[in-house]
């Protein structure tokens, strides 16, 4: 009774507002790309958008399944002529990455997103759009929606908690399934085929901090300005991590012996997004006030410069907040987190050496957090290679154990092994070439993707992963091409036609 009240709300809002994708094509997809924009869906709050796909099976008269997780399977039979055809999956992910630019109010577990079309391109104001991976659901949708589209049995898999650790593929129940061929559509870049992604964890560091209290000016510092992206995706582009540059300020001052004792700090909000903006607060005796700014500000330059092509925006902005007395952290305390932040390693720690630009191992720093009793670091950790992946959280283990904290690992998903003999790979490949006039790019990637998991899950998986164009995914830049979606659209529609019986 519930599910249905709260979707007949849902419904009463929409048909009340205007629609701003509703001249878009395709229709279908672009119609429920925006329902699901409508619905609040971070990770770990999926269950209203998990209901919402639940009352769609119901609707539509599809065998479903909601696991305990928000996890739905849908099912649909084949249509006619397709019922000896071998099952296809189709795959992605419900959750999105909840970023907002500073100034703009939006509650993410209860808001839904504004969207605005700009020119080629959907986006939200001020906000992340969930292009990753609301498409997916948009497309599985439109199809399941379409009795004139041609298909084997569909078995469509929507997961929760993808962007956090992946928790959601890994918790899932597979056994009803039939297929084995898997057409993954959680990719960002049009006329790439993945074929391959590492594996990788989350790794919190727990470190016991203790406080005391100090008198003087409080300097409140925030790093800024910073383009950020995708951990995995972006990795190698070379762009600053807010917080690293942060450790390095704070590190520049303590090592000038400014005596600033910290007060806070924080920075970051994704594990698997590289961070824009930290934040802190220092407390500066008056006699050295200029002396701290004059140090501060000269790091800083010597800071842009060396990212003046990759990240040429960083600002950092000084504010005082006035003086008096505050609780700060100990002299011992502050120099081991300065220490773990600034040695801890971080970003890229090896290519491949067998596929020329593919990064094999790296980590983000993606959330740092001074709290009450612990400084927490966050990062998300992948490699393509088990040891390697293993390897580096030992290293991160041992740093932070013999700083007297402790390494929290989970979330860890397994890397999806390229598959030598792929019939789904070479029609889709066949596929393309005719609907492009060329041939796709077919690529491993550092990103990490559900296939790995779902192909421990599912014997002989046959997968490949694609998707339409975004830019700044994970960011409050995203954009979603409206022509690259009605493109790949048609094509998945071409793979679902596509005839062995």
């Amino acid at each position: 009774m519930e599910l249905r009240q709260g979707l007949k709300i849902y419904k009463k809002e929409r048909r009340n507002s205007m629609r701003v994708l509703e001249n878009l094509e395709p229709k279908k997809v672009f119609h429920y790309f925006e329902e699901i924009c409508s619905i609040p869906h971070p990770s770990y709050k999926e269950k209203r958008i998990s209901d919402y796909l639940v009352n769609f099976a119901k609707e539509h008269g599809l065998k479903y399944y909601q696991d305990d997780l928000y996890n739905v399977i849908m099912i649909a039979p084949a249509t006619e002529g397709y019922e000896n055809e071998e099952p296809i999956i189709l795959q992605g992910h419900m959750d999105m990455v909840c970023e907002k630019e500073p100034g703009v109010e939006i509650d993410f577990e209860n808001d839904g997103l504004t969207l605005m079309v700009d020119g080629d391109y959907v986006t939200a104001k001020g906000t992340t759009l969930g292009g990753d991976d609301g498409i997916a659901i948009a497309y599985a949708l439109a199809i399941l929606d379409s009795p004139e589209v041609a298909h084997p049995r569909l078995e469509v898999i929507i997961t929760v908690s993808e962007e956090v650790g992946m928790e959601g593929a890994t918790g899932i129940d597979l056994s009803m399934l039939q297929g084995h061929k898997l057409l993954n559509l959680d990719s960002e870049e049009e006329g790439v085929m993945t074929v391959s992604c590492a594996g990788g964890n989350s790794s919190i560091c727990h470190i016991p901090m203790s406080y005391e209290r100090a008198e003087g000016v409080q300097l409140v510092l925030t790093v800024k300005g910073l383009r950020g992206g995708h951990s995995g995706a972006e990795i190698d582009k070379g762009r600053a991590n807010s917080n690293l540059v942060m450790g390095r300020l704070l590190l520049a001052l303590d090592q000038a012996d400014l005596c600033c004792p910290i007060a806070k700090l924080s920075g970051g909000a994704k594990q698997n997004a590289i961070p824009r903006e930290t934040g802190a607060v220092i407390v500066v005796a008056p006699d050295k006030r200029e002396a701290v700014l004059a140090c501060l500000r000269e790091t800083i330059a010597q800071i842009k410069s060396e990212y003046a092509t990759p990240d040429p925006d960083i600002v950092l902005d000084i504010t005082e907040q006035g003086s008096g007395a505050v609780q700060v952290l100990t002299e011992e305390c502050m120099k081991k987190a300065l220490v773990l932040i600034n040695n801890l390693p971080g970003g890229i720690q090896s290519m491949s050496a067998d596929i020329a630009g593919l990064v094999e191992t790296s980590l983000n720093m993606g959330i740092v957090s001074l709290e009450e009793k612990e400084l927490r670091i966050e990062f998300a950790v992948r490699s393509s290679v088990v040891s390697a992946r293993d390897a580096l959280t030992a290293r991160i283990r041992n740093l932070v154990e013999y700083a007297g904290g402790s390494l929290e690992v989970n979330g860890v998903y397994p890397a999806w092994e390229y598959k030598k003999d792929s019939v789904l790979r070479e029609d889709a490949v066949r596929i393309f070439e005719q609907m492009y006039g060329k041939a796709p790019q077919v690529e491993a990637i550092h990103a990490g993707l559900e296939c790995g998991i779902l192909a421990g899950k599912i014997k002989d998986l046959d997968a490949i992963s694609i998707g339409p164009d975004m830019i700044g995914i994970h960011t409050f830049e995203e954009k979603l091409s409206i022509s690259s979606t009605k493109r790949v659209y048609e094509y998945v529609l071409e793979v679902l036609k596509c005839r062995h019986a």
